[in-house]
């Protein structure tokens, strides 16, 4: 009888790619204690905690945190909404053209993230619109759109019809309907769809450096401290909390929906 165990060789590779993933980051954590403040010395001369009080007192740090919570924010709003205006009407609806429709909407992220930032920021400059935070947010809410609608769609279809037209024949109008039969449905799809949406953006470099004007992100932070250096270390400390702030929002959305399919297109 076939053993259901894995073999050794199929062992041996699953940890080595797992340690090629995720070595990386341990070294920006390691690197994060390190005392060591010019170069990235292996192994660190010595460990020392002074860089999380550095980073503290640092103004230019706090700015783009804040900028990168607020866009993410709204751009996570905005993706909630929209994208789950345009999954209800795909999933519910039957028009010509529908599918051509569906495509357009995951278009953004299935491009190279370089051609949606030339594209935005010609589509900007024609239009006369100076880059600043909201050029920003809206160059985020394209791909965020999509991570929502494509875990909306995939609930609304597992709706069942004859259930909303129950709840319009007991007399239900639209608003409780939604309220009472859809919400609890795409509830957790809908919280999932946000927290990647929220986790894309707060680390989205490549468009971001297209559609901003002079602010700048804590990723775009981060590339610029790492092209003229100050205080090395500061940089992975900051890298930490990003890893922090991406990782729980996609570790929750992975225990909601793991028992679907509904977190497609996560892998902006």
């Amino acid at each position: 009888m076939p053993s259901d165990r894995a073999s050794l060789g199929l062992k041996i590779a699953a940890f080595a790619g797992l340690l090629f993933l995720h070595l990386p980051i341990l070294l920006i954590f390691v690197y994060a204690f390190t005392t060591e403040d010019r170069t990235y010395q292996w192994p660190p001369p010595g460990l020392t905690l002074k860089w999380f009080g550095v980073t503290w007192n640092r103004p230019d740090v706090w700015e783009a945190l804040t900028l990168s919570l607020k866009v993410a924010a709204i751009s996570t709003a905005l993706a909630l909404v929209l994208g789950t205006l345009c999954a209800a009407a795909v999933s519910r609806a039957r028009f010509f053209g529908r599918e051509t429709v569906s495509l357009l909407v995951i278009l953004p992220i299935a491009l190279p993230g370089i051609i949606t930032g030339i594209a935005l920021r010609s589509a900007f400059n024609l239009g006369g619109i100076p880059f600043s935070t909201l050029t920003i947010i809206l160059g985020h809410a394209t791909f965020c759109i999509v991570v929502v609608y494509n875990n909306a769609v995939a609930r609304f279809r597992r709706i069942s019809g004859p259930m909303l037209e129950a709840s319009a024949d007991l007399g239900a109008n639209g608003f409780q309907t939604f309220r009472y039969i859809v919400l609890p449905n795409i509830g957790t799809a809908l919280l999932a769809g946000g927290m990647l949406a929220f986790a894309l953006s707060f680390d989205e470099v490549i468009v971001t450096t297209f559609t901003a004007g002079q602010q700048a992100t804590l990723p775009i932070w981060m590339l610029e401290e790492l092209v003229r250096p100050r205080q090395r270390p500061v940089t992975n400390v900051v890298a930490m909390m990003v890893v922090l702030v991406t990782f729980l929002p996609i570790l929750g959305a992975y225990y909601l929906t793991r028992g679907g399919s509904e977190t497609a297109g996560g892998g902006k």
